[in-house]
């Protein structure tokens, strides 16, 4: 069910992508760069003007850091730390939520 543009929203569909486009530059990961579009901007969500903030991204061919990415590079870390240190239940405790987290992910 795609959404309508509402009146008080001032900013146009160009204008939002060259917006987004500057702040990934800036080195903001898309859900981060929602929220500054929500506080800075006035915009509740990026998809009320069209597509979604990933979907803006993909056409421009730029390569954006996703909650999966994050999460298998601190698995990664955590794989290592165990390896080193067998009798940290904690780590241990981590790495078995990350793994859940992961697999909801997919």
């Amino acid at each position: 069910m795609p959404e309508t543009k509402t009146e008080w929203v001032k900013m146009k569909p160009v204008e939002l992508e060259k917006v987004i486009l500057d702040l990934h530059k800036e080195g903001h990961t898309p859900a981060k760069i929602g929220l500054i579009l929500r506080d800075k901007h006035g915009i509740p969500k990026a998809k009320i003007l069209g597509k979604r903030i990933t979907a803006i991204l993909r056409e421009n061919k730029v390569t954006y850091t996703t909650d999966k990415h994050v999460f298998e590079k601190k698995i990664d870390s955590l794989h290592k730390h165990i390896s080193k240190h067998k009798h940290d239940y904690t780590a241990h405790r981590s790495l078995t939520k990350k793994l859940w987290t992961i697999k909801k992910l997919d």
